[in-house]
């Protein structure tokens, strides 16, 4: 059994959820105020924290960013919001994973699931995180050992990823570190480098999947090779 933390207003909807979660095994701690809430995550942390973007007094979006300064236990952002900047700064901020309203709280325990089992994942990998470092010369990189020849945006790339391994960091962020003098790049540009990019390097390990592809956001860098890698 898993202790959540629901971080959220409006009785009718949190009951659904409450209901779905305990179905699944979870066990509910459930707090409206969001001063309380980050008290309780940074002095007791849950297994996982569902944090409601709007909070009166301080929004989720500043509780996860006094949270992630201190810990990086798991966080997913419910929001009745539809505006894509919020979702991207969520997780440019450290979160999760990010759900809409209106929701299913079936799909909420999925996607409960689905984070726990990934982080769990992380935590039971004995080897430790693979070394990279990074030449003086312009392009190299050392990767496990292994010498990669990389192209100015490649490496930037990199060097911004593997700075914060698991950080989901959104195309608009790689596109300011990979482009910072270009004003009228596309976007999806980042996607072309990242391809190349994970080519070179499969060549160190082709069974570890080095840079993780959040769909509609961006991309984390996994230094630590998964199961059964």
């Amino acid at each position: 059994m898993s202790r959540i933390l629901l971080v959220e207003q409006g009785r009718e909807a949190v009951s659904a959820l409450q209901a779905a979660l305990h179905e699944a095994g979870h066990e509910i701690e459930h707090i409206e105020d969001g001063a309380v809430a980050l008290h309780r995550m940074l002095t007791e942390p849950p297994a996982l924290t569902l944090l409601d973007v709007a909070l009166p007094h301080v929004s989720g979006l500043q509780i996860l960013e006094k949270v992630r300064a201190r810990s990086d236990h798991p966080v997913i952002m419910l929001t009745a919001r539809t505006d894509e900047a919020d979702r991207l700064r969520g997780f440019e901020l450290g979160a999760d994973d990010y759900v809409c309203k209106p929701f299913s709280p079936r799909e909420v325990a999925v996607r409960i699931h689905v984070v726990l089992r990934r982080c769990a994942q992380r935590v039971r990998v004995a080897r430790p995180q693979v070394p990279i470092s990074f030449g003086a010369v312009r392009g190299c990189a050392i990767l496990d050992g292994h010498y990669l020849p990389l192209t100015r945006r490649e490496s930037l790339l990199l060097r911004a990823l593997s700075q914060e391994p698991g950080r989901v960091l959104t195309r608009s962020k790689l596109l300011e570190v990979a482009f910072p003098e270009a004003l009228d790049v596309n976007e999806r540009v980042v996607d072309t480098h990242i391809k190349n990019l994970r080519k070179k390097l499969a060549t160190v390990s082709s069974a570890h999947d080095w840079i993780r592809s959040v769909y509609g956001v961006g991309f984390a860098w996994e230094s630590q090779a998964r199961q059964g890698a």
